[in-house]
């Protein structure tokens, strides 16, 4: 039997012998009198009062806290090469991980998506993974498209959408990576949900994706 659940039934056992205990005690007693009972109960006029716990007593048991130091972020950027920072993740032991990202802006330099790219490793045909991140405005049934220096596009479906954006997890070929190294830049189009007539294509640019590339971490598939 659980050694908890003895100890509440030897409770239990025990509370119920000393009621009876007592409820023996008060039958074979015999029956006092109003005014003793009166005079029992009532306390006496000198009696001293109840000493009252001392002020600090309760103060002495509330935690009143410590200076915390302020969380660092895990992730940073440990170089800049040509459009692309190597954003890495802290870690306490062995090479910490990186990836390539850019922010994507348009003509007027507002922001209009972000990507991160990263190799993969037992990947099959697939070499290297990128997440796009677009506004939450798009049609995603038009997919995204991708392509480098005006050469043919690539589709991909979108994955997921959260309070930040909408995502597309690409799977990149050797042969779309070469492209990459290759180019100069690479066009992503998105169609707007509110003016599905229309496309909206930002630059990613492809300026430092060579020497970027070769310093991103392998990442299991």
């Amino acid at each position: 039997m659980n050694t908890y659940l003895s100890a509440l039934t030897l409770a239990a056992l025990m509370a119920s012998s000393s009621a009876a205990f007592a409820q023996d005690a008060t039958d074979a007693a015999p029956a006092e009198s109003t005014t003793e009972q009166a005079e029992t109960a009532a306390p006496a006029a000198d009696a001293p009062a109840t000493e009252a716990p001392a002020a600090g007593a309760l103060a002495d048991q509330l935690d009143t806290g410590e200076e915390a130091d302020a969380e660092q972020s895990q992730t940073y950027v440990r170089e800049t090469i040509g459009d692309w920072d190597m954003q890495c993740l802290r870690v306490e032991e062995g090479e910490e991980p990186c990836q390539m990202y850019q922010l994507l802006t348009d003509g007027q330099g507002n922001s209009v998506a972000e990507v991160s790219l990263f190799r993969v490793k037992d990947g099959g045909q697939v070499e290297a993974g990128g997440t796009f991140v677009v506004p939450l405005e798009t049609l995603l049934t038009q997919k995204m498209s991708i392509s480098v220096d005006g050469g043919q596009p690539k589709r991909y479906d979108f994955t997921l959408c959260n309070p930040i954006g909408c995502y597309a997890r690409v799977g990149f070929t050797a042969d779309d990576v070469n492209r990459f190294k290759r180019g100069k830049v690479a066009k992503i189009t998105i169609v707007p949900a509110l003016a599905p007539d229309q496309k909206v294509t930002v630059d990613m640019s492809l300026t430092g994706f060579t020497d970027g590339y070769s310093k991103t971490s392998e990442l299991a598939n």
